[in-house]
């Protein structure tokens, strides 16, 4: 059987990767021989585990330099502030985008906080919309990209309780389809995947 081959080194920038399904992409980006910028919240000690764990995922013989950013993705300004660290970085903004950051927050319609739906709409839809727009430009200029949105099952069904999360999920398959087709025959993709329930810590 052939060798598979492997792709050139690209820049990956993977959203809420301190932990969970993020921390899983981009350990699986490294062991392909990606270099990946971290971000999430979490302490000192988690956002080092991360680390560690992604630097014991490297290729053998292999080494790099981890980095992470804690954007507040509610804060469009922290988000145009973690991609200028990421060019101050690498001389270049990412060339993979997954956006798998996300929150939650369970309640009833008429008792759900104005504040919630806000903060579970910024974090899981508009941090996305604000990290394509600043990446695009970049990909476009090489002729290679590739977008990752992790929406959810719940952005294909409805759920009783969790208006902002299923309205975000939903909102975020459908600028997936935007972007893909705003950039079709350009080199640069844009997919969503819809996972459902993932044990994933708190």
């Amino acid at each position: 059987m052939a060798e598979e081959q492997q792709p050139p080194s690209k820049l990956a920038l993977v959203t809420g990767s301190t932990s969970g399904i993020g921390l899983g992409i981009a350990r699986g980006l490294v062991k392909r021989g990606h270099d990946v910028v971290l971000h999430g919240l979490g302490t000192p000690e988690v956002v080092q585990s991360a680390i560690q764990t992604c630097r014991q995922a490297l290729p053998d013989g292999v080494q790099r330099e981890f980095y992470h950013h804690g954007a507040d993705l509610c804060d469009p300004t922290q988000i145009s502030d973690m991609f200028q660290f990421i060019k101050s970085r690498y001389a270049r903004g990412p060339d993979i985008l997954v956006n798998n950051a996300g929150m939650q927050y369970v309640e009833p319609i008429e008792k759900m906080p104005v504040e919630k739906w806000d903060q579970v709409l910024a974090v899981n839809l508009s941090a996305s919309f604000h990290t394509i727009r600043l990446a695009l430009p970049g990909m476009r200029q090489r002729g290679w990209g590739r977008i990752v949105n992790i929406s959810s099952v719940h952005g294909l069904v409805g759920s009783p309780m969790k208006a902002p999360y299923v309205a975000s999920k939903h909102g975020l398959v459908g600028l997936t389809k935007v972007v893909a087709l705003e950039t079709a025959g350009s080199g640069i993709t844009c997919n969503a995947i819809c996972p459902g329930w993932v044990l994933t810590p708190r």
